[in-house]
């Protein structure tokens, strides 16, 4: 039985002709040599279909760019190891630790925890559209000396930009691992540390240990000091290095629910000197909601505080037990890609969990013409 997809009109749908159409003004300003779409994602478990939707829209957006512009296109993957994997309070002051992925399993584990949940995925979808793509994790991002310079250079006028970063303490949370060996603690709140700047090249950063006390570290372009920054910080100075394109324009692939955040993003960018037209590209993708309209959650469902919404299925939280193959998943995703992507106003909305269900096992799936 045919899925028809009906999806009311709105004013950015109405303005489009294409999707990929929010895009143009951005080529058309600087045409660019090639096209990144970066997508990130928290490695802190098994991916969810919110997850893999994105994933999916980031390659088959590339492959429209790339038919209608003829420009090469890549998906770039940020795997985000620095999501929280332990977390506990200091009894004897209150204040919040946390150890990371990537200290608590460390780089071997990592790579097979990638290799394992996403890179199968990547895989298929790479080779069912054409498109090239590369994994990078985010310890491999800031060890980069690109990452680590926009950083340290960012120091001066950090203060124009606390507010929009942490607009409830004004302090952007810096996290930087205790160095102690088997350690990794790192306040969370980031309360108790502070930074100076040495020189350009360097700065000097004082942080308190869970276990150990007291610690200072230096953060160089080349050092390997773990430089963990909270959500926004980090995309803030991931997106100011991508500022200077050099014939590459980078696409931020992100979920619908990352629109408020952008915005404090953008302000935060044009706080330290960024132009409007020197902000990043962004692509926000169909967000997958429960039945009360809020985002589906896989970690609220499985701590027990939110039931399933009625007509979602279990791999739609762990995409491991979808019932057939990755290449089979990942057709099934694309299929579903092309048809949100047919009509604007398909795409920029959100969707029930049980209506992607619906529309992952209706192969036959379409849309109506708008009128």
């Amino acid at each position: 039985m045919t899925t028809h997809l009906v999806s009311p009109n709105t004013v950015l749908a109405n303005a489009l002709h294409h999707a990929e159409d929010v895009l143009t003004p951005r080529i058309q300003a600087t045409p660019p040599e090639r096209i990144v779409l970066v997508v990130g994602t928290q490695i802190n478990g098994a991916p969810h279909i919110g997850t893999s939707l994105v994933q999916s829209m980031a390659f088959a957006m590339a492959a429209r760019l790339r038919d209608r512009f003829g420009i090469p296109a890549e998906v770039l993957f940020s795997a985000l190891d620095n999501a929280p994997y332990e977390l506990t309070t200091d009894p004897k002051t209150g204040h919040r630790y946390q150890r990371a992925y990537a200290q608590a399993l460390g780089a071997q584990a990592l790579t097979g925890l990638v290799d394992t949940l996403y890179q199968p995925l990547f895989t298929a979808l790479s080779l069912h559209v054409g498109i090239p793509h590369r994994i990078e994790t985010y310890s491999q991002q800031q060890a980069g000396a690109r990452f680590r310079r926009t950083w340290l250079r960012l120091q001066p006028r950090l203060d124009a930009a606390r507010w929009w970063l942490a607009p409830s303490t004004g302090t952007p949370h810096l996290r930087i691992p205790c160095p102690q060996p088997n350690c990794g603690w790192a306040e969370k709140h980031a309360e108790r540390t502070r930074v100076q700047l040495i020189d350009r090249e360097a700065a000097r950063v004082e942080a308190v240990c869970l276990d150990h006390g007291s610690y200072q570290v230096t953060i160089t372009p080349t050092g390997d000091t773990y430089l963990d920054l909270a959500t926004l910080y980090r995309n803030m100075v991931k997106e100011l290095s991508l500022a200077n394109p050099r014939g590459t324009l980078h696409v931020m692939v992100k979920g619908g629910d990352w629109v408020f955040g952008s915005h404090l993003v953008d302000e935060a960018l044009q706080a330290v000197g960024l132009t409007h037209g020197q902000l990043p590209s962004r692509l926000f993708c169909p967000q997958v909601v429960t039945d009360t309209g809020a985002k589906l959650s896989k970690s609220l469902i499985r701590e027990g505080r939110l039931p399933l919404p009625a007509g979602a299925a279990d791999w739609m939280l762990d995409t491991r037990l979808w019932p057939g193959t990755v290449t089979e998943y990942a057709e099934q995703l694309l299929a579903m890609t092309d048809t949100l992507l047919s009509d604007p106003r398909h795409f920029f909305r959100s969707y029930s969990a049980s209506e992607i269900g619906r529309m992952m096992t209706a192969p036959d799936s379409r849309s109506i013409p708008a009128p």
